[in-house]
């Protein structure tokens, strides 16, 4: 049976830690921390504007994460440093079990799209640039409805531009939210579990499958259809 595939973009198909190395550069060994704190504040903002229905596109959302950031850490960093951080966002590396996947997914008939609180254009160049564009029927995006994942509207907005009934649309993501949301509208989801210490939101809704690899992906939806 042929479903429709929605990927969550940022941390389950391109991997946000790419960050780390160019931060490790100016900044040594609070690196890591570093970039969680900009990466967790970065995910807030966009909660927060899209409770108070004061939308600004995700790359905002990340720019402001990363001013808070740098005034949390007490780092006096220069426009430009700031400027050549960002621009790191428009070409980080997908995960090394993403291409082998989606082929798989693919050569099963599957329909594959990305689905992201990016803007289009954003998406577009980020997955250019990591070599995956071509494996995705399109793009879509939260922008048109100026607001963000977890709103069940934009999960509706997916199915809608897909033409895809609830039963037979899945979202693969590694963050809790992002799956928990697409549950919420009828719609199974996978949870990518990348690290051991991940925790799942203990709100009474358990993911359709956990994998800890896209490599896995196939099969259980397999079992599932």
């Amino acid at each position: 049976m042929s479903i429709t595939i929605a990927f969550d973009v940022y941390g389950t198909l391109i991997d946000t830690n790419g960050v780390v190395d160019k931060l490790t550069e100016t900044l040594g060994d609070i690196a890591p921390s570093f970039a969680n704190t900009w990466r967790e504040k970065q995910l807030e903002y966009s909660f927060r504007r899209g409770l108070m229905q004061n939308y600004e596109h995700f790359g905002i959302c990340t720019q402001q994460a990363l001013d808070y950031t740098c005034l949390f850490y007490e780092i006096d960093m220069s426009q430009s440093q700031k400027l050549a951080l960002l621009d790191i966002y428009k070409s980080l590396p997908a995960f090394s079990d993403v291409i082998a996947a989606l082929i798989e997914l693919k050569n099963n008939g599957h329909r594959l799209y990305a689905f992201s609180n990016g803007n289009e254009a954003a998406v577009e160049g980020l997955l250019n640039a990591a070599n995956i564009r071509d494996y995705f029927l399109g793009v879509v995006s939260v922008d048109p409805l100026q607001t963000f994942k977890p709103n069940p509207s934009v999960y509706n907005h997916f199915l809608n531009e897909t033409n895809t009934p609830k039963d037979q649309a899945w979202l693969i993501s590694s963050n809790p939210f992002d799956v928990l949301g697409a549950l919420s509208v009828g719609m199974s989801a996978a949870w990518v579990k990348r690290s051991d210490k991940a925790i799942f939101d203990p709100w009474g809704l358990e993911p359709t499958i956990t994998i800890n690899s896209l490599a896995q992906l196939n099969a259980g939806i397999s079992k599932i259809h």
